[in-house]
């Protein structure tokens, strides 16, 4: 990978912000040595650990990865023989605890059947040191300082210690307590000094407690005395002090030893954790600047949606889509300096260096980029003053290099192409260029401002042109892309927009070939159409969308009656069957009772005996109850007409007649969706009520039939009103009861707009956004009063 295309591309500068969720000084060490990967295989791992690592994340938050150190030295020196501080022991453990955490919660995911196979296999090599652990940690504490409880000898001579001082302390206070020290002491303190009690006395009293002079104060009339009669307490004290390094000392060196005894343990955990550490780093800087997996290829396909540039803030920079090496393998953005186009040849360049990194990219899902054995990048202001080299043959210095080392396997950036000379020579030697770079089957992004190059991709297969949008009211750009447009000169309009006179514009206007203002009347018809096509396609993406829920909740519908339609018809059975028991049971009861009677009364039954027995035999069929819909459905026959409003019983929809298409089978309005559906399967809710006529009423043949909704896409705002208020008269006209408006969803200034008129008109009763059927909140529902 090209050294300068990382350094122009800004690849350092992501890594600066990929440090700053490093959890240790070893995942530092790792982002900085980062450089991109061009082996297929290799960049395919690189993602898939990164997006174990973000799906880790997502479901858990955080991982735990703090107390990690950089051990390896004090590994080394343990193996060498050296002696541990306790400061470097306790980094040891606590870098063993993190080992131990991250493979018990890294297992844990996994046995929650998260697909982690890559995190699963780093912590698989880990071994869990506890014994080496919890002997460190039953040693030394937190802060470095050897525990009592490291050995029975430490505590026994800390023990004696602590009562030495004690006694040391006492002696020393009776004596600074006495009526006469209030004069030969210059405080009534006990202080320490070269490890030993000592008070401080009064120059003029020095021989007074005899002793040894430890110190003295600076301006001297002060000495720091130990007194004669703690001498061999302190001398005692010494002793012991020496005995517990001694044996602080033997515990340290066997703690050593015991590291050294798990080299090679240590050394993996290390590499593990620092490998972890890299990884959610990866994780954390794709969740900061809300980035996905890219899918990776080895055709040179790249197609960004939505793609932002990463060190541009989210809340600033401009999506654009870029597709390239599929249909073409070479695009020219053409048009003036606007700043747009750098900022796209550096997205696309950033975005591959990236993912062949490892890191994902901050483009929508579904997204694709490919691996290239080299990225080439010509951008910015290659002046060299130590070379004595211009712009121009600075530029020229790189592309010569560029065009040596370029193949097929290569992605190249040319901005400001041909640049730096004479407008026609700079505009041949550009065309030449990407001739060459095109025919060795690279693929190239090259931004431009010579208006000789906008035909260059009409007549080369394989290369598209592409602009940078501008915003001729504003006098900005809009740093939209472009593809298949290209770019157009807005002089004339800027200086209009800036009030220069109509009479300059025009005679300006006159010095440029007709040609040239056919071509730039001919862009901007591509700009406004090309326009009114990306909103056109997003809202039937909207569309799309709504109608497979739609199919899907079908489809689920289906199979939940397919799957129970058995144990439904299974349980049906089984009631009849215990219906007609019940009934046979009771029937079994009358005939044993007229039997009984016959014989007891020898066959004189009387009559109302006769009708009782009936009576109980008639009770004894069972009885099947309607439901209320079938019963209603029966009640409430009526003929059907268009404009009706029924419910499709089959979707609970509510919806509107159309026109009937054959017998017994209608086309029906369901929000924004049309279908037909059988009569059976309509259950009637209403009809539009009849406008009363009156004398000078204008009437409308078939050819005026108002439809049931007002489609607004791509309408101007005012022009959208006027609409708006011609189709709701015609629908108070055509006493329907409610009515839709499609406005899509875009900006939401005509929606904002339409919604603001019905509010106020004193013939709508109320308005709503459709449904998840009907559209969504790119439909209006008006219903009348």
């Amino acid at each position: 990978m090209q050294a300068r295309a990382l350094k122009v591309l800004e690849f350092t500068k992501v890594k600066e912000k990929l440090l700053e969720h490093a959890a240790s000084s070893l995942g530092i060490e790792k982002i900085k040595h980062l450089i991109p990967a061009t082996n297929f295989d290799e960049v395919v791992k690189l993602q898939a650990e990164t997006d174990e690592a973000v799906t880790v994340l997502r479901i858990k938050g955080n991982v735990p990865l703090s107390g990690i150190y950089d051990i390896r030295a004090h590994i080394k020196r343990s193996v060498i023989g050296g002696v541990l501080s306790p400061f470097e022991l306790v980094q040891i453990a606590s870098t063993i605890h993190v080992s131990r955490q991250m493979k018990r919660f890294i297992e844990d995911l996994a046995d929650e059947r998260t697909d982690i196979p890559i995190l699963l296999e780093q912590v698989e090599q880990i071994i869990p040191l506890t014994n080496l652990e919890q002997s460190i940690k039953y040693a030394i504490d937190e802060s470095g300082e050897v525990l009592d409880g490291a050995s029975e000898l430490l505590r026994s001579l800390r023990h004696h210690l602590r009562s030495n001082e004690a006694r040391v302390r006492e002696k020393l206070e009776s004596m600074i307590r006495s009526s006469s020290a209030q004069k030969m002491l210059s405080d009534a303190i006990v202080t320490i000094r070269n490890d030993r009690f000592v008070i401080p006395v009064k120059q003029e009293y020095r021989g007074h407690y005899g002793g040894i002079i430890h110190d003295q104060s600076s301006s001297g009339q002060t000495l720091f005395i130990e007194p004669q009669a703690i001498v061999q307490l302190n001398n005692q004290l010494q002793d012991i002090r020496v005995k517990e390094q001694l044996e602080i000392e033997r515990i340290l060196t066997e703690l050593s030893a015991n590291v050294a005894e798990h080299d090679s343990e240590l050394q993996t955990i290390v590499a593990c954790l620092a490998n972890l550490d890299f990884i959610f780093a990866k994780a954390r800087f794709s969740r900061s600047i809300k980035a996905s997996m890219p899918r990776m290829n080895n055709e040179g396909r790249i197609a960004l949606y939505k793609a932002r540039h990463p060190l541009i803030p989210i809340e600033e920079v401009v999506a654009n889509d870029i597709l390239l090496g599929k249909d073409y393998t070479t695009i020219v953005i053409t048009g003036p300096n606007t700043g747009g186009k750098t900022v796209t040849l550096k997205t696309l360049g950033l975005c591959s260096l990236m993912a062949q990194a490892g890191l994902q990219v901050p483009a929508l899902d579904g997204s694709e980029l490919a691996v290239f054995d080299s990225v080439f990048a010509d951008i910015g202001d290659e002046q060299s003053i130590e070379q004595s080299l211009s712009t121009f043959s600075s530029h020229m210095v790189n592309i010569v290099e560029i065009l040596n080392k370029v193949d097929f396997k290569s992605l190249v950036l040319f901005d400001e192409l041909g640049a730096g000379t004479d407008p026609q020579e700079g505009a041949a030697l550009a065309i030449s260029i990407l001739d060459e770079v095109h025919s060795k089957g690279a693929r190239v992004i090259a931004t431009t401002h010579y208006p000789e190059l906008k035909a260059y991709g009409y007549n080369r297969e394989g290369v598209l042109n592409a602009s940078v949008e501008f915003d001729v009211e504003t006098l900005s750009p809009t740093y939209k892309l472009l593809l298949g447009v290209p770019g157009r000169s807005n002089a004339f309009e800027i200086s209009k927009r800036l009030g220069l006179n109509e009479r300059v514009i025009e005679a300006a206007r006159s010095h440029v070939s007709e040609d040239t203002n056919k071509i730039d009347q001919m862009i901007a018809s591509l700009e406004q159409s090309k326009r009114q096509a990306e909103i056109e396609q997003v809202e039937a993406r909207d569309y799309l969308k709504q109608a497979e829920k739609l199919h899907q909740d079908l489809q689920k519908q289906m199979i939940d009656f397919y799957e129970n339609k058995d144990s439904m018809l299974e349980n049906a059975a089984e009631k009849a069957a215990e219906i007609v028991e019940e009934a046979k049971a009771e029937a079994e009861k009358v005939i044993r009772d007229l039997r009984k009677m016959r014989t007891e009364k020898h066959a004189e039954i009387k009559e109302h005996e006769l009708i009782d027995a009936k009576r109980r035999l008639q009770e004894a069929a069972p009885e099947i109850k309607k439901s209320e819909k079938l019963i209603n459905k029966k009640n409430k026959k009526h003929t059907f007409m268009p404009g009706d409003e029924v419910k499709i019983l089959t979707f609970d929809q509510k919806g509107i007649l159309l026109e009937k298409v054959s017998s017994g089978e209608w086309q029906v309005q369901i929000g924004i969706l049309k279908m037909k559906v059988k009569e059976k399967d309509m259950e009637y809710i209403s009809t539009p009520k009849q406008v009363e006529t009156k004398p000078m009423a204008i009437v409308k043949g078939r050819d005026s039939f108002v439809k049931l909704e007002l489609d607004l896409r791509g309408e101007r705002y005012e022009d959208a009103l006027l609409k708006v208020e011609k189709y709701i008269d015609d629908a108070l006209l055509s006493s329907y009861p409610r009515v839709s408006i499609i406005h899509g969803k875009g900006t939401g200034a005509l929606r904002q707009g339409v919604q603001e008129y019905l509010r106020n008109h004193r013939s709508v009763k109320k308005i709503r956004f459709g449904e998840a059927g009907e559209g969504g909140s790119g439909v209006t529902v008006v219903e009348f009063k």
